[in-house]
């Protein structure tokens, strides 16, 4: 093994941690695992960072988009993988698993209550109040939403929310 040693016998590589041959093992250096570490944790972030990017490119091209000269109030697609905890997402995730579950109390979203209304079941979800309303759509691995207020009709919501979750479940997503 090729490497520099000092006079009391520590070997020095790139790949393993340094011990001096004494009956003392005694840790010269760790940086080569501290910076594998890091390099893990940046390819980690920089996939949550890609993740998000793509999941926002989908809503900022294709859900707010012009409907003859307007836009929903908001939109939004989250990956039902369980990463989310606020009661108002797993009463949305229950009642596609159970419709009707939300008929009888409203569904709350964003601290907005809303009339559950006609929908597919285990499909889309569908809320009024007053003149605006919500739509979501379940796909393979998402739920999108879209909520719009007039001049946006409930027409124009379903359709742009609707198309979406076509595409992403055609996409297997």
């Amino acid at each position: 093994m090729e490497g520099p040693t000092d006079r009391l016998g520590t070997f020095q590589t790139n790949y393993f941690m340094i011990f001096t041959f004494t009956s003392r093992i005694k840790i010269l250096s760790i940086a080569p695992i501290r910076r594998e570490r890091e390099r893990e944790n940046q390819k980690q972030e920089i996939n949550e960072t890609i993740s998000k990017m793509s999941w926002q490119t989908y809503v900022d091209d294709h859900l707010m988009c012009d409907i003859e000269g307007n836009l929903l109030s908001a939109a939004a697609i989250l990956g039902h993988d369980g990463n989310f905890k606020p009661e108002e997402i797993t009463g949305i995730i229950k009642d596609f698993d159970e419709p009707g579950f939300l008929a009888p109390t409203g569904l709350l979203l964003g601290g907005t209550k809303y009339m559950v209304i006609q929908g597919e079941p285990g499909a889309v979800i569908r809320g009024k109040k007053g003149s605006g309303g919500v739509t979501i759509k379940k796909t393979g691995q998402a739920l999108i939403f879209g909520i719009y207020d007039e001049p946006v009709t409930p027409g124009q919501c379903n359709m742009i929310v609707e198309r979406m979750g076509d595409y992403l479940i055609d996409q297997g997503l």
